[in-house]
């Protein structure tokens, strides 16, 4: 257990970097869905979010092991699930519910999975 709690202080900043760029590449794929195809402005802003998070991943990799902070980017379901759920109004199953809690375990078990 202090290898799991070691492994998150030592990437601790990578993490951290790599949850943000999750959450910004997440939004910008909402935003594609929200621009339904067309040439507008949800369609830009989806496009500058997603970059972002791109551009922060790769900042994210300087900070931690890519072993870490690779598999981290499904939290990017995660978000992705809220949001649909929340903003675009679609529906949760219980599939996603238990697909979320594997990606949800599995990031935390990864986090810690560099000693």
């Amino acid at each position: 257990m202090n290898d799991f709690f070691a492994s998150i202080k030592k990437n601790r900043l990578g993490i951290a970097l790599m949850v943000i760029a999750s959450l910004q590449t997440a939004l910008g794929q909402m935003f594609w869905k929200m621009s339904n195809g067309e040439l507008n402005l949800y369609l830009f802003v989806g496009f500058l979010l997603y970059s972002l998070g791109a551009v922060l991943m790769i900042v994210s990799f300087r900070f931690g092991s890519l072993s870490v902070l690779h598999p981290l980017l499904s939290i990017g379901y995660v978000f992705a699930l809220f949001f649909g759920a929340i903003i675009l109004q679609e529906i949760i199953t219980t599939s996603n519910v238990i697909g979320t809690s594997f990606i949800i375990i599995g990031a935390a078990l990864i986090g810690g999975g560099d000693h």
